[in-house]
């Protein structure tokens, strides 16, 4: 049972910055996919990246382009999401999740597995 647990929520000005972590667990040796979604009140949960931990291409959806990138923690288990110049449009519950299967990166049905979600709240 793969567990994954976000951490690094906030509340920030727009501008700002903030770094999210998703440590995962109960994978064994497997590589998998590593989603981040986030939902903000009244829409839709939408892909924002997703990075493949064997090595490959990582995804951005169009409106984080150019202002979040994955980094590689000092644990090997943890991967963060730095997300800079955030818009007050960032904001919403944030969602690591893990998938084994292949599909289009940003569609939910593709991640198996799904953190608890941390708050981000960027304000104007």
């Amino acid at each position: 049972q793969v567990q994954l647990v976000e951490s690094g929520g906030g509340s920030v000005q727009a501008g700002g910055s903030l770094r999210l972590s998703c440590a995962a667990s109960g994978y064994g040796n497997s590589n998998f996919r590593m989603g981040w979604f986030r939902q903000a009140p009244g829409k839709e949960r939408e892909g924002v990246a997703s990075i493949y931990t064997g090595g490959g291409a990582t995804y951005y959806a169009d409106s984080v382009k150019g202002r979040f990138a994955f980094s590689q923690a000092n644990a090997k288990n943890t991967l963060y999401l730095e997300m800079n110049s955030l818009k007050p449009d960032d904001s919403g519950m944030y969602y690591c999740a893990a998938g084994f299967i292949g599909g289009r990166w940003s569609d939910p049905v593709v991640y198996k597995y799904w953190g608890q979600g941390t708050q981000v709240t960027v304000s104007s």
